[in-house]
């Protein structure tokens, strides 16, 4: 876009003053004012990335789907902030913070409504796309606003108030879900958001920035997004349809191969643009291709960790959807109270030692929930996620400072987007590949389960002791025999998929280990 269609084309009320005339306007509580407008429209959109997962399960009962579909819902919105998260440094250049905060509420705003009215899974996909596609937008304009407003000294602190408001977000989500799915039905958890979403447009309409005048903007690069868009659509929806069809299906051969030749073209037409949306050279820096590889790994067991532990006890413990999220809770606040305490470290240790002993917890609490069961209490349950939040919040400042660190001033700015596009990322492909994971073990575990039923006595023992407790509530004969078998394929499914989760959080334990493996690359000195 030139300088000439970019400037005085966007003047009017809409665009809104630049930073210098509001800084005048509102005098020096106008930094914080700015930070405030920033911080709830990123909570607000935040806030939708965890608290529909307590209502997974009600989801899948009102529309009649399995979790093939259902991780959709959460992963589509993963998948959305991964891919517009790119294109805010152009929509910001091109537009400024205040037309596109603006432009992002309101489409968060109408993904929600979208979200809470769907008439079936497919409509409410489409709604949490809309609902990422606009946290993506917004996520990146807290720090942007904040690094343009405080001089050097107090962004420090500027950042730490505004890190409380995104992690508490999060960490809350679960727990705020649960309640209303409890009390409102899971319709209205797409909601909770819009009223703070509301409050942060009028805020934003007043105090956030018009684009700035000076210097040519950047070109939009549409061929790259496109081919990453795609690459992603493609990916997930062909390791969604992979089991419902089968991985060798036609149908899915064709999506994995479009993915591949999408993420392939990706790269080479970023390789070759003059503005590109992600870097490829990037990680050709050691230091940032390892933050960055230990940043897909945090994000693939952070969000699959939230996704898994509230389904699994609804399903297996029978939770309510409230004692769901409060599971959760003790390790957002957690997470809290470490993220200020591992900024200090950051700053003075090297990042491979944060980072490690950070992946060593986080292990250590998913290979602790490969002992899970019916029968867990709530408080062991809740201490072993909270062990895993702790070594997520150490090692999260040092894995972007040491990112950061690693790569020349001119390349600081991408490289800042392109960590947070990584773990976005892992969330992404995380999710799906766990919830195709806990699937297929469910189904193995079920079938060697059934098989070791046949002919065994103790079977014949419980199937007869069904029978006579059906006869004394009066069941037909003829229906007993048939109700008797049903109730023991449902306690067989109910702890083959008990089983398929404790190997599911050894996936999540074992990736964990693996990615000691670029912290240890980390730890190595460049020669010469």
């Amino acid at each position: 876009m030139s300088e000439a269609a970019a400037g005085p084309g966007w003047s009017g009320a809409w665009a809104g003053p630049g930073i210098a005339e509001l800084q005048a306007r509102w005098g020096q509580p106008y930094r914080w004012l700015v930070t405030l407008a920033a911080m709830i429209g990123t909570v607000a959109t935040i806030l939708s990335a965890t608290i529909v997962n307590v209502a997974l399960p009600q989801v899948m009962g009102a529309f009649g789907i399995g979790q093939d579909h259902a991780q959709l819902i959460a992963t589509a919105f993963l998948a959305s902030v991964t891919a517009t998260m790119l294109l805010n440094g152009w929509l910001v250049d091109s537009f400024g913070c205040r037309l596109t905060y603006a432009a992002a509420i309101v489409m968060f705003v109408a993904g929600s409504i979208v979200s809470g009215s769907a008439p079936n899974e497919g409509v409410l996909i489409a709604g949490r796309v809309m609902q990422g596609a606009a946290a993506g937008m917004v996520q990146p304009l807290g720090m942007q606003i904040i690094f343009q407003v405080f001089p050097a000294d107090r962004r420090g602190s500027a950042m730490g108030l505004y890190a409380v408001g995104v992690v508490m977000a999060p960490a809350l989500g679960p727990t705020l879900g649960g309640v209303i799915v409890d009390e409102f039905g899971w319709r209205a958890v797409f909601f909770l958001g819009v009223p703070f979403a509301l409050l942060g447009l009028l805020l934003g309409l007043v105090f956030l920035p018009g684009p700035a005048r000076e210097g040519a903007r950047r070109r939009f690069d549409g061929p790259g997004f496109a081919l990453l868009v795609m690459a992603l659509l493609a990916l997930l929806t062909g390791l969604a349809s992979g089991q419902r069809e089968g991985w060798s299906s036609d149908r899915v051969v064709v999506e994995l191969c479009i993915a591949a030749a999408a993420a392939i073209g990706f790269v080479l037409w970023e390789l070759r643009s003059d503005a590109p949306m992600l870097n490829p050279r990037l990680f050709a820096v050691r230091g940032f291709a390892c933050s960055a590889a230990v940043g897909v790994v945090y994000g693939a067991a952070l969000f699959g960790s939230t996704y898994l532990a509230p389904l699994f006890v609804q399903t297996i413990q029978g939770y309510t959807a409230t004692r769901a999220g409060l599971l959760l809770m003790p390790a957002g606040l957690a997470m809290v109270l470490v993220f200020p305490i591992a900024g200090r470290i950051a700053d003075r240790v090297p990042p491979f030692g944060p980072i490690g002993v950070g992946l060593v917890l986080f292990g250590l609490s998913a290979w602790l929930m490969t002992g899970i069961g019916t029968d867990t209490p709530f408080w062991t349950f809740a201490l072993w996620i909270l062990v895993g939040r702790i070594g997520f919040g150490l090692a999260m400042p040092s894995m972007n400072a040491g990112a950061l660190r690693a790569l020349p001033p001119r390349w600081v700015g991408q490289g800042s987007g392109a960590v947070n596009f990584a773990r976005q990322f892992g969330g992404a492909i995380g999710v799906n590949l766990l919830s195709i994971l806990l699937e297929r073990r469910t189904q193995l575990h079920a079938q060697a389960l059934t098989a070791t039923q046949e002919g065994r006595g103790a079977t014949r023992e419980v199937l007869q002791e069904i029978e006579r407790v059906l006869a004394q509530d009066g069941i037909a004969e003829g229906m007993r025999q048939a109700m008797a078998q049903d109730y023991l394929g449902q306690m067989l499914l109910s702890q083959a998929s008990m089983l398929a989760f404790r190997d599911t959080f050894l996936a999540v334990a074992l990736i964990c280990l693996l990615a000691l493996v670029p912290v240890a690359i980390m730890r190595r000195r460049p020669v010469g």
